[in-house]
C-alpha cells in the first residue's frame, strides 16, 4: 500500500529538553493511526512538527513521498494535510452552514468571489459535509451557541472543508459525554471508510484508541517505545510499565 506520511529520525529540542527524539513512523493510505502516551510524552509537539507549526531540530517529514520538512504550514494544508485541535477552533459568529461553506470557498481560492453562482456551486458540498458530521439540524445555528460536542463536530466539518487526504486530530473526544464520544468514534471510522481519509490522532481514552486504531505508536518522554496493532500494544510489557505509570 501507498505510504501517505513518513517521518525519519524526527527530533525537536527546546533548549536542553528533547521533546521528540528520533521518531520514525510510516502511515499507509486509508489507515487510522493513533499516537498515545502520558502527558508530556511529546504527542502535540510531534503533530506540530508534521504540520510545521514548529520546525524540527533534526530529521524529515514526507507526505506521499515528498519532503515537506521546511514547507510553511499553509502550503502543507493546501497539499492535503489538515488538522483539528484539542481546544475547539471555530467561527463563533457564523452559522454552521456559513462556517463550512467559507472553509470550502477559501480552500478553492474563491473566498473573495462575490458572484452568487460560485456560492451556489458549493451548496451541495457544504450540505454533504454538515450531514456527514451530524449537524444537519443545526445548520443555521451560530457556532457560539452549540454545545461542546457539536462545536467539536463543527471544527471537524470546517477542517473537512479543506478537502484533506491526511487528517490530524488532537484529542477528538476531549470533554465529550460518553454518547458524544461514541458518535465521534463512529464518525472517524466513517471518514476513513467512506471518504478514504488517512487519519492520525492522539487520544487519552484507551477504549476509543483500541476500538478504531489500525496501528498505534506509543511515545514516552519523546521516545518512540513501541508501535504495532492494538493487540500488540496491549500485550507489550514495556507499554504497560511506562504508560500505566510503573517503573520503565
Amino acid at each position: 500500500m501507498d505510504i501517505v506520511l513518513k517521518t525519519e529520525d524526527l527530533v525537536r529540542r527546546f533548549g536542553g529538553v528533547i521533546a521528540v527524539n528520533k521518531v520514525n513512523i510510516e502511515i499507509l493510505k486509508g489507515e487510522i493511526y493513533a499516537v498515545i502516551g502520558p502527558n508530556g510524552a511529546g504527542k502535540s509537539t510531534f503533530f506540530n512538527l508534521i504540520t510545521n507549526f514548529i520546525s524540527p531540530s533534526e530529521g524529515k517529514v514526507f507526505f506521499k513521498g515528498e519532503d515537506i520538512t521546511n514547507i510553511d504550514a499553509s502550503t502543507i494544508c493546501k497539499k492535503g494535510i489538515a488538522r483539528s485541535f484539542q481546544l475547539t477552533n471555530i467561527y463563533p459568529k457564523l452559522t454552521v452552514f456559513d462556517s463550512v461553506q467559507m472553509s470550502l470557498l477559501s480552500h478553492r481560492g474563491w473566498a473573495n468571489n462575490i458572484f452568487r453562482s460560485t456560492r451556489s456551486l458549493l451548496k451541495e458540498e457544504t450540505e454533504a459535509i454538515i450531514e456527514m458530521v451530524g449537524l444537519k439540524e443545526s445548520r443555521d445555528i451560530t457556532g457560539e451557541l452549540l454545545p461542546h460536542g457539536d462545536k467539536k463536530r463543527l471544527e471537524l466539518a470546517i477542517t473537512l472543508g479543506n478537502e484533506p487526504e491526511l487528517l490530524l486530530m488532537d484529542e477528538p473526544t476531549a470533554g465529550m459525554s460518553p454518547d458524544e464520544t461514541w458518535q465521534t468514534v463512529e464518525l472517524i471510522d466513517r471518514l476513513a471508510t467512506e471518504k478514504g481519509l488517512t487519519i492520525l490522532f492522539t487520544e487519552h481514552d484507551m477504549d476509543v484508541v483500541f476500538d478504531i486504531a489500525d496501528r498505534i505508536a506509543v511515545l514516552y518522554y519523546g521516545e518512540l517505545i513501541f508501535k504495532g496493532t492494538p493487540e500488540e500494544v496491549q500485550r507489550s510489557q514495556r507499554v504497560k510499565e511506562c504508560y500505566l505509570g510503573e517503573s520503565c
